[in-house]
């Protein structure tokens, strides 16, 4: 047989729910930091940052390092729930049937996994058409319809997602040296070019808001991105080692982040806007920095619906076992380039996230317990075999999200019910579960 025609890499990414193969295995760290800090600054990302200082009354240095805390907490868990993944070589929603079930995984949280992902696809391409649209309109004088970027950038998207793996790593490493210069811009005409600079009293640390406030927007940001649980391993599927999955993803989240966090709080600060992208280029007519900024808005919207849409068709998958990859993928895609043509989803977004939330939060803090607190971090060969159960689920993790569903909705917005419902549910999951087991599979001491 041919070895090298055995070993030649695919165009398509076709490999499934199965393992990964050893010989694909091999991603380094640094080259998951490079897609997290790509995907990081987008209009998303950057709204709680921002709206710590407008609404929640914070200063720049305050606002920075509330929400980097409460971010970067959410991202050590999303780190440690890429392990499992790194170490089996298969993807998030799959892993998660370890935890929940096989049941528990198809039917309950790779759906609601699926549309979330579908839900933030389509805002981001919403939101990023909207920003592209003004940014044209500066730079040309021309009102360009919404649907003229919204379909062929959703589709362009999806094309990369549907490639796979690879496509991913590429377009995010070709990607990241125009974020930055973008990022660099939006930086240097905040504190040179606009009519206003951060004053010494915004940028010195001057912890003068009260502590519920810095708290609020510490917990918010945790809820943000603590939901990346559920789909952390599908790409550190292909880590080096799960060292090299886990260090590059905190690595770049971290970094990313706090680049997101100093944009969006000194937007907010000097313009009182909540879009850097639109502040910045409201301060200049040079053409040259627009054309900079509405590169780097596109660039930043594609980056994070590469993402969105590739975790998304493995969730699909996951409960679709009999679709291919690449079918997962286009259905999914299908449905998010349809949802990309309703701004709706964009002016309605309070609702959609509130109820989203309801159901992702509960889900992933049961996921985070379960793996880090009732299995201490590793697999038995008794969870590994809930894998090939099709008809195992926990009883006790479903009883307990819908349980954490209700106690979400009953909170107060001020509350912070994502938070406190996680942290609820984290600390009462393992007392639930002591002593307790699950589906027909017979107890080993194997572990991974």
């Amino acid at each position: 047989m041919n070895t090298s025609s055995k070993h030649r890499k695919r165009l398509l990414e076709t490999i499934g729910v199965e393992a990964a193969p050893k010989e694909q295995r091999a991603t380094p760290w640094y080259q998951f930091a490079i897609i997290q800090i790509a995907i990081a600054a987008n209009a998303g990302n950057f709204l709680i940052p921002a709206l710590a200082v407008m609404e929640g009354g914070l200063t720049f240095s305050e606002g920075v390092l509330a929400t980097s805390f409460g971010a970067i907490a959410g991202f050590i868990l999303v780190s440690l729930l890429s392990l499992p993944g790194a170490r089996l070589g298969v993807p998030a929603q799959y892993a998660v049937r370890t935890m929940l079930g096989s049941k528990g995984a198809r039917y309950i949280s790779s759906p609601i996994r699926t549309l979330t992902s579908l839900y933030w696809f389509s805002v981001q391409t919403i939101g990023g058409t909207m920003v592209i649209q003004h940014l044209m309109l500066r730079l040309t004088g021309i009102d360009i319809p919404f649907h003229f970027f919204s379909v062929p950038f959703a589709m362009l998207m999806v094309i990369l997602a549907i490639i796979g793996f690879e496509a991913v790593k590429k377009a995010t490493t070709f990607f990241l040296p125009l974020l930055l210069i973008g990022e660099g811009t939006i930086l240097y005409i905040y504190f040179t070019t606009s009519g206003r600079t951060l004053s010494q009293e915004t940028l010195e640390m001057n912890i003068s808001a009260s502590g519920s406030m810095m708290l609020l927007y510490a917990s918010l940001a945790f809820v943000q991105y603590v939901s990346g649980v559920n789909a952390a391993a599908d790409m550190t599927r292909y880590a080096k080692s799960p060292k090299h999955g886990f260090f590059g993803l905190l690595t770049g989240n971290t970094i990313g982040f706090i680049i997101t966090a100093v944009i969006g709080c000194a937007s907010a600060s000097l313009f009182n806007h909540i879009n850097p992208y639109i502040s910045s280029t409201n301060q200049t007519t040079s053409p040259m920095l627009i054309s900079i900024i509405t590169a780097t808005a596109i660039v930043s919207m594609i980056s994070i619906n590469i993402s969105n849409a590739y975790t998304g068709g493995y969730s699909l998958l996951n409960t679709f076992s009999r679709l291919t990859r690449i079918q997962s993928a286009v259905l999914f895609g299908t449905f998010g380039v349809i949802c990309s043509g309703f701004p709706t989803l964009v002016s309605e977004a309070e609702s959609f996230i509130s109820i989203l939330g309801g159901m992702i939060i509960p889900i992933s803090a049961i996921i985070s317990s379960d793996f880090l607190v009732v299995k201490r971090m590793r697999l038995t060969s008794e969870s590994l075999l809930l894998l090939k159960d099709s008809q195992s689920l926990n009883p006790y993790a479903f009883l307990l999200i819908m349980c954490g569903g209700i106690t979400y909705f009953l909170l107060p917005q001020s509350a912070s019910p994502g938070f406190l419902t996680f942290v609820i549910l984290f600390v009462l999951y393992p007392i639930v579960m002591k002593g307790k087991s699950y589906g027909n599979v017979q107890k080993k001491v194997e572990i991974v």
